[in-house]
């Protein structure tokens, strides 16, 4: 699917350039009108793949975000010079993850040598990986965008992959990615006295990739989301999805790789695929069915809000579920508030204009 806002990709005319082969082309009424297209392609169309032309609005970026995650994989460009760059405009930068100001304790402040108030990604960002066109045959590759974002705010500067096309249309590694750390051994290491497996790594169709770093960053397990079907060992797909004759589900059928469906698009769901995977047990202290439910409420009313730019009511609840349901709010960046009186109290979420 191709959100061609300015017809700057398959022309003018009524007929899309063949150039872009078999993808259908949505036509952009006005600009302002692009992020509410992008929303209506992932819900009308149920594609696969999107690309978009530019993204440079806040709300353009929030829609992008939406797409991500809803399973559905985005190409996009958008104006900045380098990652540094896109990192410091304030419209833009949740697509790499965004910023925000935490304030440490002094035990943490003095084991990282910093100031108690720092700089740290405040989301996963909307695009795994990042291309700076340095010139017309000069690339510059990063292929994991959270990671370099941030060791960037850690003061560390990028060494992203060097690219160079010749004129005979060979491609030159000029200069290798520095590689980072490995963040993976830690997780692995919590398995007591067995020895650490290597990363799992889950590539996501029609699942939110924000859903499952969530439940891989709570459970502590060595697993990471992939982009290339070739190289997963699982695809985690839903119930809807899996009914269909997607490519994505037969190419992995093709190769054998294992194809995990989920019955609902909630973290829960995720935990215990993660939690059986790796034949752990699920933490002594969970939440009662109905607090997670209300959970997963505020899970759909965010997407809601987040797509539309409107407030989203939830269903009455107690005082402790509303506290929850807050806490949860706060951690996404939105503002919400209780409403109306006991036993009819709810929250309600609101966006940041």
């Amino acid at each position: 699917m191709v959100v061609d806002t300015s017809n700057e990709i398959a022309g003018d005319g009524d007929i899309p350039h063949p150039g872009i082969g078999r993808a259908r082309r949505m036509q952009v009424p006005s600009p302002e009108l692009q992020h509410a297209v992008m929303i209506e392609a992932v819900e009308n169309h149920m594609p696969e793949v999107i690309v978009i032309d530019e993204i440079g609005t806040e709300a353009e970026a929030l829609a992008a975000r939406t797409i991500a995650e809803r399973g559905v994989q985005l190409i996009a460009t958008a104006h900045g010079n380098s990652l540094e760059n896109l990192l410091m405009n304030p419209t833009l930068c949740d697509l790499v993850g965004g910023i925000q100001a935490v304030t440490l304790s002094d035990e943490e402040a003095k084991r990282r040598g910093t100031q108690k108030t720092v700089l740290e990604r405040k989301a996963p960002p909307t695009f795994d990986v990042l291309i700076e066109i340095h010139e017309k045959d000069r690339l510059a590759i990063h292929h994991d965008v959270a990671t370099v974002v941030d060791r960037l705010l850690r003061g560390i500067p990028p060494r992203p992959e060097i690219r160079l096309r010749k004129p005979s249309g060979e491609i030159e590694i000029v200069s290798e990615a520095a590689s980072p750390p490995p963040s993976e051994k830690l997780a692995a290491e919590t398995s007591g006295g067995t020895a650490p497996r290597r990363s799992l790594k889950i590539f996501p169709y029609a699942v939110s990739r924000d859903k499952i770093e969530r439940a891989i960053r709570e459970l502590g397990v060595p697993a990471v989301i992939t982009n290339d079907l070739k190289q997963a060992d699982v695809v985690l797909t839903l119930k809807s999805h899996a009914r269909g004759e997607a490519q994505r589900l037969r190419e992995a059928a093709q190769w054998n790789i294992p194809i995990v469906i989920l019955k609902s698009h909630t973290t829960t769901q995720v935990k215990q695929f993660l939690l059986q995977e790796f034949g752990l047990q699920a933490p002594k202290e969970t939440l009662s069915a109905d607090e997670q439910r209300a959970l997963e409420e505020v899970d759909e009313a965010v997407a809601e809000v987040l797509a539309h730019r409107r407030p989203v009511e939830l269903s009455p609840q107690n005082a402790y579920i509303r506290r929850l349901q807050h806490e949860l709010v706060q951690r996404y960046g939105l503002i919400s508030e209780s409403k109306g009186q006991d036993p009819f109290r709810r929250v309600v979420i609101y966006p940041r204009f």
